[in-house]
């Protein structure tokens, strides 16, 4: 399964678990590193709105910062998504085991 702990896998799903984070992500994964102010172009939301989302990402380890000149730019870190499938992937398997050995009692 995953390196990660308990604590650091429920602290990336529940960054994972806001519509808003997930939209961003789908747009960080599209546009690569841009600023705040790009990433709430065309929002209903303000730009500060964006930046608290983007640092509930950044805790949970799906978002990197750097400063270019004046601006911050925000890129994704796709390992942490990866950390997520590997987890989600163990889990159903335990639970294609497990109902495998139900359907082998209830056949015999």
């Amino acid at each position: 399964m995953s390196t990660s702990s308990e604590g650091e896998l429920a602290q990336l799903f529940a960054a994972l678990g806001d519509s808003g984070r997930l939209q961003l992500i789908r747009r960080l994964l599209a546009a690569g590193a841009v600023s705040a102010t790009v990433l709430a172009d065309g929002e209903a939301v303000s730009r500060q709105a964006i930046v608290k989302q983007l640092q509930v990402l950044e805790a949970a380890g799906l978002v990197t910062h750097s400063r270019q000149g004046r601006e911050v730019l925000y890129a994704l870190d796709a390992r942490r998504l990866q950390e997520a499938r590997a987890y989600l992937d163990a889990v159903s398997a335990h639970w294609d085991a497990s109902l495998e050995r139900l359907r082998g009692l209830l056949e015999s």
